[in-house]
Protein backbone atom coordinates (compact mmCIF):
# COMPACT_ATOMS: atom_id res chain seq x y z
CA UNK A 1 0.00 0.00 0.00
CA UNK A 2 3.39 2.65 0.90
CA UNK A 3 4.42 1.81 -2.17
CA UNK A 4 1.40 2.25 -4.15
CA UNK A 5 1.00 5.99 -2.34
CA UNK A 6 4.38 6.43 -3.71
CA UNK A 7 4.15 5.99 -7.35
CA UNK A 8 0.61 7.58 -7.41
CA UNK A 9 2.01 10.55 -6.12
CA UNK A 10 4.51 10.85 -8.68
CA UNK A 11 2.04 9.89 -11.37
CA UNK A 12 -0.10 12.53 -10.26
CA UNK A 13 2.30 15.11 -10.88
CA UNK A 14 3.68 15.70 -6.91
CA UNK A 15 7.08 15.91 -7.10
CA UNK A 16 7.94 13.39 -4.35
CA UNK A 17 11.91 12.50 -4.41
CA UNK A 18 13.53 9.40 -3.34
CA UNK A 19 15.04 10.79 -0.77
CA UNK A 20 12.15 12.80 0.88
CA UNK A 21 10.39 9.11 0.68
CA UNK A 22 13.09 7.42 2.77
CA UNK A 23 13.33 9.98 5.27
CA UNK A 24 9.48 9.29 5.60
CA UNK A 25 10.16 5.60 5.77
CA UNK A 26 12.86 6.32 8.32
CA UNK A 27 10.20 8.51 10.48
CA UNK A 28 7.67 6.00 10.16
CA UNK A 29 10.43 3.24 11.04
CA UNK A 30 10.60 4.93 14.31
CA UNK A 31 6.82 4.53 15.31
CA UNK A 32 6.06 8.85 14.97
CA UNK A 33 2.77 7.58 13.13
CA UNK A 34 1.43 4.59 12.71
CA UNK A 35 -0.63 4.72 16.18
CA UNK A 36 -2.65 7.67 14.40
CA UNK A 37 -4.25 8.23 11.27
CA UNK A 38 -4.31 12.09 11.41
CA UNK A 39 -0.70 12.25 12.60
CA UNK A 40 -0.09 9.95 9.79
CA UNK A 41 -1.89 12.17 6.95
CA UNK A 42 0.13 15.17 8.67
CA UNK A 43 3.56 13.67 8.90
CA UNK A 44 3.16 12.22 5.53
CA UNK A 45 2.44 15.69 3.66
CA UNK A 46 5.03 17.66 5.70
CA UNK A 47 7.99 15.41 4.49
CA UNK A 48 6.59 14.79 0.91
CA UNK A 49 4.74 18.06 -0.12
CA UNK A 50 7.15 21.14 -0.42
CA UNK A 51 4.71 23.61 -2.09
CA UNK A 52 0.81 23.89 -1.20
CA UNK A 53 0.12 24.21 -4.78
CA UNK A 54 -0.01 20.13 -4.63
CA UNK A 55 -1.92 20.05 -1.74
CA UNK A 56 -5.31 19.03 -2.81
CA UNK A 57 -3.88 16.53 -5.45
CA UNK A 58 -2.14 14.51 -2.61
CA UNK A 59 -5.23 14.21 -0.29
CA UNK A 60 -7.24 13.13 -3.36
CA UNK A 61 -4.36 10.35 -3.83
CA UNK A 62 -4.42 10.11 0.29
CA UNK A 63 -7.99 9.47 0.24
CA UNK A 64 -8.12 6.89 -2.57
CA UNK A 65 -5.04 5.30 -1.52
CA UNK A 66 -6.21 4.79 2.50
CA UNK A 67 -9.95 4.74 1.90
CA UNK A 68 -10.16 1.39 3.51
CA UNK A 69 -8.29 2.05 6.45
CA UNK A 70 -10.22 2.75 9.61
CA UNK A 71 -10.12 6.36 10.26
CA UNK A 72 -11.37 7.97 13.17
CA UNK A 73 -14.57 10.72 12.85
CA UNK A 74 -12.18 13.70 13.68
CA UNK A 75 -10.34 12.60 10.48
CA UNK A 76 -13.15 11.65 8.54
CA UNK A 77 -14.34 15.29 9.05
CA UNK A 78 -11.23 16.75 8.13
CA UNK A 79 -10.86 14.52 4.69
CA UNK A 80 -14.32 15.64 3.18
CA UNK A 81 -13.01 19.16 4.16
CA UNK A 82 -9.89 18.50 2.01
CA UNK A 83 -11.80 17.11 -0.80
CA UNK A 84 -13.56 20.65 -2.01
CA UNK A 85 -13.16 19.89 -5.76
CA UNK A 86 -15.41 17.41 -7.59
CA UNK A 87 -14.63 14.04 -9.29
CA UNK A 88 -14.66 14.33 -12.96
CA UNK A 89 -18.35 13.71 -14.74
CA UNK A 90 -18.55 9.74 -15.86
CA UNK A 91 -16.98 9.31 -19.22
CA UNK A 92 -19.64 8.80 -21.65
CA UNK A 93 -19.52 5.34 -23.92
CA UNK A 94 -18.44 5.41 -27.26
CA UNK A 95 -21.81 4.96 -28.53
CA UNK A 96 -23.53 7.13 -25.93
CA UNK A 97 -21.14 9.92 -27.55
CA UNK A 98 -22.12 9.07 -31.09
CA UNK A 99 -25.69 8.87 -30.27
CA UNK A 100 -25.53 12.75 -28.32
CA UNK A 101 -23.63 14.12 -32.17
CA UNK A 102 -26.22 12.58 -34.28
CA UNK A 103 -28.79 14.07 -32.24
CA UNK A 104 -31.80 15.39 -34.26
CA UNK A 105 -32.60 18.65 -32.25
CA UNK A 106 -35.64 19.40 -34.08
CA UNK A 107 -37.04 15.70 -33.38
CA UNK A 108 -36.41 16.25 -30.03
CA UNK A 109 -38.32 19.21 -29.17
CA UNK A 110 -41.31 18.11 -31.31
CA UNK A 111 -41.57 15.04 -29.48
CA UNK A 112 -40.86 16.85 -26.25
CA UNK A 113 -44.20 19.08 -26.80
CA UNK A 114 -46.45 15.76 -28.07
CA UNK A 115 -45.22 14.08 -24.60
CA UNK A 116 -46.48 17.69 -22.88
CA UNK A 117 -49.82 17.26 -24.83
CA UNK A 118 -50.11 13.54 -24.07
CA UNK A 119 -49.44 13.11 -20.56
CA UNK A 120 -51.35 13.15 -17.46
CA UNK A 121 -49.85 12.17 -14.47
CA UNK A 122 -46.77 11.54 -12.78
CA UNK A 123 -43.95 9.09 -14.21
CA UNK A 124 -40.88 7.90 -12.86
CA UNK A 125 -38.61 5.47 -14.42
CA UNK A 126 -39.32 4.30 -18.32
CA UNK A 127 -38.10 6.08 -21.43
CA UNK A 128 -41.13 7.57 -22.95
CA UNK A 129 -42.79 10.07 -20.30
CA UNK A 130 -41.99 13.05 -18.68
CA UNK A 131 -40.33 12.17 -15.59
CA UNK A 132 -37.91 11.14 -13.15
CA UNK A 133 -34.82 8.64 -13.87
CA UNK A 134 -35.08 5.96 -16.75
CA UNK A 135 -33.81 6.20 -19.89
CA UNK A 136 -36.71 8.80 -21.54
CA UNK A 137 -34.78 11.97 -22.57
CA UNK A 138 -37.63 14.03 -20.86
CA UNK A 139 -37.58 14.77 -17.26
CA UNK A 140 -34.39 15.11 -14.66
CA UNK A 141 -32.27 12.47 -12.85
CA UNK A 142 -31.62 9.57 -15.92
CA UNK A 143 -29.10 8.42 -17.62
CA UNK A 144 -30.06 9.72 -21.08
CA UNK A 145 -27.54 11.20 -22.65
CA UNK A 146 -29.59 13.52 -25.46
CA UNK A 147 -32.33 15.15 -23.69
CA UNK A 148 -34.57 17.68 -22.23
CA UNK A 149 -34.24 18.46 -18.91
CA UNK A 150 -37.35 19.77 -16.81
CA UNK A 151 -36.73 20.60 -13.43
CA UNK A 152 -34.40 18.88 -10.84
CA UNK A 153 -30.57 18.14 -11.77
CA UNK A 154 -29.35 16.37 -14.57
CA UNK A 155 -28.51 13.06 -13.87
CA UNK A 156 -25.81 12.82 -16.77
CA UNK A 157 -25.12 16.74 -16.75
CA UNK A 158 -25.97 16.12 -20.51
CA UNK A 159 -29.07 17.67 -21.07
CA UNK A 160 -29.83 19.65 -24.26
CA UNK A 161 -32.60 22.27 -22.94
CA UNK A 162 -33.46 22.97 -19.30
CA UNK A 163 -37.35 24.30 -19.07
CA UNK A 164 -37.31 25.48 -15.63
CA UNK A 165 -37.32 28.62 -13.03
CA UNK A 166 -32.90 29.62 -12.82
CA UNK A 167 -31.96 29.71 -9.37
CA UNK A 168 -28.36 29.70 -8.88
CA UNK A 169 -25.57 30.12 -5.93
CA UNK A 170 -24.37 33.61 -5.46
CA UNK A 171 -20.41 34.04 -6.51
CA UNK A 172 -20.00 35.89 -3.53
CA UNK A 173 -17.40 39.30 -3.41
CA UNK A 174 -16.37 39.54 0.43
CA UNK A 175 -14.41 35.98 0.03
CA UNK A 176 -11.02 36.82 1.17
CA UNK A 177 -9.51 33.76 2.07
CA UNK A 178 -6.89 31.60 -0.38
CA UNK A 179 -7.27 34.46 -3.30
CA UNK A 180 -3.29 35.45 -2.71
CA UNK A 181 -1.62 33.55 -5.06
CA UNK A 182 -4.57 34.40 -7.67
CA UNK A 183 -3.73 38.40 -7.04
CA UNK A 184 -0.73 37.58 -7.72
CA UNK A 185 -0.92 36.34 -10.73
CA UNK A 186 -3.27 38.90 -12.19
CA UNK A 187 -0.84 41.51 -10.67
CA UNK A 188 1.80 40.89 -13.34
CA UNK A 189 -1.47 41.49 -15.78
CA UNK A 190 -0.34 44.97 -16.65
CA UNK A 191 0.81 47.74 -19.06
CA UNK A 192 2.12 50.39 -17.72
CA UNK A 193 2.49 53.80 -19.73
CA UNK A 194 3.69 57.18 -18.73
CA UNK A 195 0.48 59.73 -18.33
CA UNK A 196 -0.76 63.14 -17.06
CA UNK A 197 1.48 65.95 -14.76
CA UNK A 198 4.98 65.28 -14.90
CA UNK A 199 5.74 65.30 -11.62
CA UNK A 200 7.92 62.20 -10.55
CA UNK A 201 11.81 62.53 -10.29
CA UNK A 202 13.60 61.21 -12.97
CA UNK A 203 16.23 60.15 -11.18
CA UNK A 204 18.64 58.82 -14.13
CA UNK A 205 18.02 61.84 -16.28
CA UNK A 206 18.55 64.12 -13.51
CA UNK A 207 21.88 62.29 -13.51
CA UNK A 208 23.04 62.95 -16.48
CA UNK A 209 22.03 66.08 -17.08
CA UNK A 210 23.61 67.44 -13.87
CA UNK A 211 26.80 66.00 -15.27
CA UNK A 212 26.27 67.42 -18.56
CA UNK A 213 26.25 70.61 -16.46
CA UNK A 214 29.35 70.50 -14.91
CA UNK A 215 28.01 69.02 -11.42
CA UNK A 216 24.84 72.10 -11.42
CA UNK A 217 21.99 70.30 -10.18
CA UNK A 218 19.40 69.57 -13.03
CA UNK A 219 16.50 68.40 -11.89
CA UNK A 220 14.18 66.05 -14.92
CA UNK A 221 10.89 65.30 -14.23
CA UNK A 222 8.58 62.75 -16.15
CA UNK A 223 4.58 61.79 -15.51
CA UNK A 224 4.31 58.73 -13.74
CA UNK A 225 3.69 55.14 -14.65
CA UNK A 226 0.50 53.77 -14.30
CA UNK A 227 -1.00 50.44 -15.50
CA UNK A 228 -3.35 51.01 -17.88
CA UNK A 229 -5.15 47.29 -18.68
CA UNK A 230 -8.45 47.04 -18.90
CA UNK A 231 -10.24 43.28 -17.84
CA UNK A 232 -13.90 41.56 -18.48
CA UNK A 233 -14.45 38.89 -16.97
CA UNK A 234 -17.43 36.50 -18.11
CA UNK A 235 -18.61 33.83 -15.88
CA UNK A 236 -20.13 30.89 -16.98
CA UNK A 237 -23.15 30.25 -13.76
CA UNK A 238 -25.47 27.44 -12.72
CA UNK A 239 -25.78 24.17 -13.73
CA UNK A 240 -22.82 21.86 -13.83
CA UNK A 241 -20.45 25.03 -12.48
CA UNK A 242 -22.53 24.81 -9.14
CA UNK A 243 -19.67 22.40 -7.49
CA UNK A 244 -16.43 25.00 -8.93
CA UNK A 245 -18.76 27.85 -7.13
CA UNK A 246 -16.16 28.66 -4.44
CA UNK A 247 -13.06 28.05 -6.76
CA UNK A 248 -14.29 30.67 -8.88
CA UNK A 249 -15.28 32.64 -5.94
CA UNK A 250 -11.79 33.26 -5.41
CA UNK A 251 -10.72 34.00 -8.98
CA UNK A 252 -14.08 36.91 -9.14
CA UNK A 253 -12.65 37.89 -5.74
CA UNK A 254 -9.27 38.54 -6.43
CA UNK A 255 -9.65 40.30 -9.79
CA UNK A 256 -12.70 42.40 -8.16
CA UNK A 257 -10.73 43.28 -4.93
CA UNK A 258 -7.77 44.90 -6.64
CA UNK A 259 -7.06 48.72 -7.43
CA UNK A 260 -4.66 47.53 -10.25
CA UNK A 261 -6.51 47.64 -13.36
CA UNK A 262 -8.06 50.51 -15.15
CA UNK A 263 -11.22 49.09 -16.11
CA UNK A 264 -12.74 45.98 -14.51
CA UNK A 265 -16.00 44.22 -15.56
CA UNK A 266 -18.12 41.13 -15.01
CA UNK A 267 -20.85 39.46 -16.58
CA UNK A 268 -22.09 35.69 -16.26
CA UNK A 269 -23.66 33.64 -18.81
CA UNK A 270 -24.87 29.81 -18.75
CA UNK A 271 -22.65 27.19 -21.03
CA UNK A 272 -22.58 29.50 -23.93
CA UNK A 273 -22.92 33.13 -24.98
CA UNK A 274 -25.80 34.11 -27.25
CA UNK A 275 -27.14 37.63 -27.57
CA UNK A 276 -27.58 38.54 -23.96
CA UNK A 277 -25.26 38.49 -20.87
CA UNK A 278 -26.47 39.00 -17.48
CA UNK A 279 -25.28 41.46 -14.77
CA UNK A 280 -26.26 39.19 -12.09
CA UNK A 281 -25.66 35.63 -11.04
CA UNK A 282 -29.71 34.95 -11.27
CA UNK A 283 -29.63 36.32 -14.88
CA UNK A 284 -32.29 38.34 -14.47
CA UNK A 285 -30.28 41.78 -15.24
CA UNK A 286 -29.93 41.42 -18.87
CA UNK A 287 -27.26 43.02 -21.21
CA UNK A 288 -27.21 42.68 -25.17
CA UNK A 289 -23.26 41.42 -26.22
CA UNK A 290 -23.50 43.78 -28.91
CA UNK A 291 -23.16 46.49 -26.21
CA UNK A 292 -20.43 45.51 -24.77
CA UNK A 293 -18.58 45.69 -28.54
CA UNK A 294 -19.53 48.84 -28.36
CA UNK A 295 -18.40 49.76 -25.56
CA UNK A 296 -15.30 48.29 -24.74
CA UNK A 297 -12.51 48.40 -27.30
CA UNK A 298 -10.62 45.60 -28.67
CA UNK A 299 -7.67 46.87 -25.92
CA UNK A 300 -9.67 45.09 -23.01
CA UNK A 301 -8.82 41.90 -22.04
CA UNK A 302 -11.23 38.94 -21.55
CA UNK A 303 -10.77 36.37 -19.34
CA UNK A 304 -14.25 33.61 -19.99
CA UNK A 305 -14.70 30.77 -16.90
CA UNK A 306 -16.57 27.54 -17.79
CA UNK A 307 -16.58 23.91 -17.79
CA UNK A 308 -17.55 24.31 -21.61
CA UNK A 309 -19.42 21.14 -20.95
CA UNK A 310 -22.57 21.28 -22.62
CA UNK A 311 -25.01 19.56 -25.65
CA UNK A 312 -22.81 20.37 -29.23
CA UNK A 313 -26.17 21.91 -29.85
CA UNK A 314 -26.19 24.87 -27.52
CA UNK A 315 -22.66 25.22 -29.67
CA UNK A 316 -23.88 24.60 -33.21
CA UNK A 317 -27.72 25.03 -33.55
CA UNK A 318 -30.47 27.81 -33.96
CA UNK A 319 -32.83 28.10 -30.80
CA UNK A 320 -29.80 25.04 -29.41
CA UNK A 321 -29.94 27.46 -26.11
CA UNK A 322 -29.93 25.35 -22.81
CA UNK A 323 -33.36 26.78 -21.45
CA UNK A 324 -36.26 25.53 -24.04
CA UNK A 325 -37.99 28.99 -24.17
CA UNK A 326 -34.67 30.66 -25.13
CA UNK A 327 -34.21 31.40 -28.77
CA UNK A 328 -31.28 32.35 -30.28
CA UNK A 329 -30.99 33.07 -33.67
CA UNK A 330 -26.78 33.02 -33.77
CA UNK A 331 -25.59 30.06 -32.59
CA UNK A 332 -23.49 30.09 -29.56
CA UNK A 333 -20.58 29.48 -31.09
CA UNK A 334 -20.87 31.76 -34.07
CA UNK A 335 -21.05 34.74 -30.29
CA UNK A 336 -17.99 32.81 -29.13
CA UNK A 337 -16.26 33.25 -32.37
CA UNK A 338 -17.29 37.00 -32.13
CA UNK A 339 -15.50 37.91 -29.13
CA UNK A 340 -13.04 36.27 -30.33
CA UNK A 341 -12.48 38.54 -33.48
CA UNK A 342 -13.38 41.83 -31.21
CA UNK A 343 -10.99 41.47 -28.37
CA UNK A 344 -7.13 41.68 -28.67
CA UNK A 345 -6.35 38.96 -26.32
CA UNK A 346 -8.54 36.53 -24.62
CA UNK A 347 -8.33 33.43 -22.26
CA UNK A 348 -11.06 30.36 -21.51
CA UNK A 349 -9.78 29.49 -17.80
CA UNK A 350 -11.34 26.00 -17.16
CA UNK A 351 -12.21 24.28 -13.77
CA UNK A 352 -12.36 21.10 -14.90
CA UNK A 353 -8.64 19.38 -14.66
CA UNK A 354 -6.89 19.34 -18.24
CA UNK A 355 -6.41 15.24 -17.64
CA UNK A 356 -10.53 15.50 -18.41
CA UNK A 357 -10.87 17.46 -21.37
CA UNK A 358 -12.04 14.81 -23.27
CA UNK A 359 -15.66 15.83 -23.91
CA UNK A 360 -16.70 16.87 -27.79
CA UNK A 361 -18.21 20.61 -26.98
CA UNK A 362 -14.34 21.55 -24.47
CA UNK A 363 -12.07 20.73 -27.90
CA UNK A 364 -14.66 23.18 -29.54
CA UNK A 365 -14.31 26.07 -27.08
CA UNK A 366 -10.20 24.98 -26.84
CA UNK A 367 -9.87 26.13 -30.76
CA UNK A 368 -11.83 28.99 -30.53
CA UNK A 369 -10.16 30.61 -27.07
CA UNK A 370 -6.77 29.73 -25.69
CA UNK A 371 -7.70 27.33 -22.86
CA UNK A 372 -6.33 26.92 -19.45
CA UNK A 373 -7.10 24.48 -16.24
CA UNK A 374 -7.80 27.35 -13.72
CA UNK A 375 -5.23 26.62 -11.20
CA UNK A 376 -2.14 28.90 -9.95
CA UNK A 377 -0.48 27.60 -12.69
CA UNK A 378 -2.76 27.39 -15.11
CA UNK A 379 -3.81 31.01 -14.50
CA UNK A 380 -0.43 32.51 -14.69
CA UNK A 381 0.05 30.84 -18.30
CA UNK A 382 -3.04 32.85 -19.09
CA UNK A 383 -1.98 36.22 -17.81
CA UNK A 384 0.69 35.28 -19.80
CA UNK A 385 -1.08 34.89 -22.86
CA UNK A 386 -2.99 37.96 -22.43
CA UNK A 387 -0.02 40.65 -21.33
Amino acid sequence: MLASFFFTLRKQGVPVTLTEWLVFMEALAKGLAWSDAKTFYALARSLLVKDVAYYDIFDQVFLHIFKDAELSETLKKDVEDWLNDPLPMPHLSEEELKLLEAMDFDRLREEFENRLREQDSRHDGGDRWIGTGGRSPFGHSGVNPAGIRVGGEGGMHSAVQVASLRRFKNYRQDVTLDIRQMKVALKKLRVLERVGVADELDVGETIDETCKNAGELELIFRPERKNRMKLLLLMDAGGSMDPYARLVNRLFSAASQMNHFKGFKHYYFHNCLYEEVFEDIYLDQRVATGKLFSDLDASWRVILVGDAAMAPSELTSVNGAIYYYHRNETPGLVWLKRVREHFRKTVWLNPIPKANWWSYTIAMVGKVFPMFPLTVDGLEEAVGTLR
